[in-house]
C-alpha cells in the first residue's frame, strides 16, 4: 500500500501563488503515476495534473500554465509538488494527491489539503 500524505494549502489572495507538497511512502515502486485532483463544493472531484513514471505530464484545461507539476525521487519515498501562481478565486478547493497503481488495484489518495483564494 501506498501512504500519502499532502502539505501546503492555506489562504492566498487572487494573484497569488502556493506551493502543495505530496509525500508518498509504503509500496511506492508500485506507483505508476502520482498527481493531483481537486474538489470544490458542490462539485465533483476533478483532475488538476498528473505525472507518469516516465516523466509524461497530463494538465486540466483549466490549469492553462499557471500550475506545474514535479517530483523528486528518494530511496524510499516519493515527493510530488504542484506549484500554483496565479491563483484565481475559482481554483479554491480541497486539493488531494493520488497515486495510480502499476499492478493491482492499489489506487491511494491523500487526506486533502484545503486551499483558499480570496481577497
Amino acid at each position: 500500500q501506498v501512504q500519502l500524505v499532502e502539505s501546503g494549502g492555506g489562504l492566498v489572495q487572487p494573484g497569488g501563488s502556493l506551493r502543495l507538497s505530496c509525500l508518498a511512502s509504503g509500496s511506492i515502486s508500485n506507483i505508476g503515476a502520482i498527481g493531483w485532483y481537486r474538489q470544490s463544493p458542490g462539485k465533483e472531484r476533478e483532475l488538476v495534473a498528473m505525472q507518469l513514471n516516465n516523466g509524461r505530464t497530463n494538465y486540466a484545461e483549466f490549469v492553462q500554465g499557471r500550475f506545474t507539476i514535479s517530483r523528486d525521487n528518494a530511496k524510499n519515498t516519493v515527493t510530488v509538488y504542484l506549484q500554483m501562481n496565479n491563483l484565481e478565486p475559482d481554483d479554491t478547493a480541497v486539493y488531494y494527491c493520488k497515486s495510480q497503481s502499476v499492478f493491482g488495484p492499489f489506487d491511494a489518495w491523500g487526506q486533502g489539503t484545503a486551499v483558499t483564494v480570496s481577497p
